[in-house]
């Protein structure tokens, strides 16, 4: 209800147009904040939704490794007793064993050197002469020869010959070492074995080179039989591993186990367990009651998240063929959902009996708990239909409509708040002249403030 003081409006003072026109739009910005709070609930909860998608998708990553033919359930390692000498990588394919391993001798890169000289700016031209020939051989005696041609300005000091090799790309870098002693050439090959190898196949200059160095193959026993590789890096010596030398001790015999890797498979394990809880925890919150407010979580109507819990609860409760489940692995549900891994009984089973591990998980039927696991969260995790992905497209449906409404019932409180401050700046305009307009009249009429005082 609006009042106005009757006794001064007509003193002159008009009345207060912008207060008056807001006193009257005031009832209906009431369904105006209603609105804007529901959008705003509504904004929180397309959040948590979001993000609550975001964890189910690592979940379904988690899960899609388990049922990975090639991932980590089914990977192989190769443990070295002396890692120093030589360590391994091993494919899914690589057979279970153990192997002797001998390396008498790494493969190295070949290098030719020279004996010192001045400097890198020395001319290596002989006295007198006005032009020389260098030739270096690359890939041992049947290898290549690379000619270098030398006169007096071109090529005549280290510095120059080192920059005219690199410019060439033959394989091979070159660089100019300086010490106490003065400045040396030196040619290194950029391949490892005897295709690396290095020598000097002529030369008229003034250098005088060292005996060559390296451009040798590795050389190693594998259980006996003896292999010989241009690199450090060896396959084919174990069907499906590859082997790294690291050091060459004829005398030292290492074993190297070839076998499941049941540490990266109790790793995705764990990480699924992770994923899984990450999402249970994200529900629990919505439907847990804060003691101080006594209230629930944005989302705790939200029915389509219940579905959800509900699934993913069943899920992994569900028993494989003869009734093996989580628990049996050592992985067991908690009160509120989520799961606990022990993680001793966990690797008890992965070491023991591996592939029963990997049959409950996954199986060629597709019928392992990961492959039911995957098949289950595809439906669920589905951008349209499935319980996230409808309740995602519900909310920005309610935020536009409700936007929509918001927008049209400003525009029109706009309109009527325009209208009612023309009609009440009129009226003011008029009760701000009021006074003069009865002054006027009463001059017009002979009325004075003393006449009208005597004749009282």
């Amino acid at each position: 209800m609006i009042s106005l003081n009757t006794s001064g409006l007509l003193s002159g003072n008009g009345i207060d147009v912008k207060t008056l026109v807001q006193d009257m739009l005031s009832p209906q910005l009431g369904q105006l904040q209603l609105w804007q709070q529901q959008q705003s609930d509504l904004q929180t909860q397309a959040q948590l939704l979001t993000k609550i998608s975001g964890d189910v998708s690592d979940l379904s990553t988690a899960v899609n490794s388990l049922t990975d033919i090639l991932g980590p359930l089914t990977g192989q390692t190769a443990k070295s007793t002396q890692p120093s000498i030589v360590t391994g990588s091993a494919q899914t394919n690589a057979t279970p064993g153990t192997h002797t391993i001998v390396v008498s001798d790494l493969a190295t890169q070949g290098t030719i050197y020279t004996n010192p000289v001045t400097d890198g700016d020395t001319s290596i031209l002989p006295a007198n002469a006005q032009s020389a020939d260098l030739k270096i051989q690359i890939g041992g005696s049947g290898g290549t020869s690379r000619d270098i041609p030398i006169s007096a300005g071109s090529n005549d000091t280290l510095n120059k010959i080192a920059a005219y090799i690199n410019q060439q790309n033959w394989g091979v870098n070159a660089t100019v070492l300086r010490d106490a002693s003065g400045a040396r050439l030196a040619v290194y090959s950029q391949a490892t074995g005897a295709s690396g190898a290095l020598s000097v196949a002529n030369t008229t200059t003034s250098l005088n080179f060292n005996p060559p160095i390296g451009g040798t193959n590795a050389s190693l026993k594998v259980d006996g039989i003896p292999f010989s590789s241009s690199t450090n890096t060896v396959t084919g010596a174990i069907p499906g591993v590859t082997l790294n030398l690291l050091g060459a001790f004829p005398t030292i015999q290492a074993q190297l186990s070839v076998g499941p890797d049941s540490n990266g498979a109790a790793q995705a394990i764990t990480n699924f367990v992770d994923a899984y809880n990450k999402v249970i925890g994200d529900i629990n919150q919505q439907f847990t009651v804060d003691p101080t407010t006594n209230t629930e979580g944005p989302l705790a109507s939200d029915g389509s998240l219940r579905v959800l819990q509900s699934s993913l609860l069943s899920a992994a409760t569900r028993a494989i063929g003869n009734g093996s489940n989580l628990a049996a692995l050592g992985i067991n549900m908690n009160n509120d959902g989520t799961l606990s891994v022990n993680a001793s009984q966990l690797s008890t089973a992965l070491t023991e009996d591996p592939s029963s591990v990997l049959n409950f998980f996954q199986n060629s039927s597709l019928t392992g708990f990961a492959n039911l696991f995957a098949q289950d969260l595809r439906s669920l995790a589905d951008p349209s239909a499935g319980v996230i992905g409808a309740d995602l497209t519900q909310n920005q449906q309610q935020q536009q409509n409700l936007t929509k409404s918001i927008n049209d019932f400003q525009d029109r409180l706009l309109s009527e708040q325009d209208q009612l401050t023309t009609q009440f700046s009129q009226v003011n305009a008029l009760l701000e002249q009021f006074p003069f307009l009865l002054q006027s009249i009463s001059l017009q009429l002979g009325i004075t403030s003393n006449n009208t005082s005597k004749s009282g």
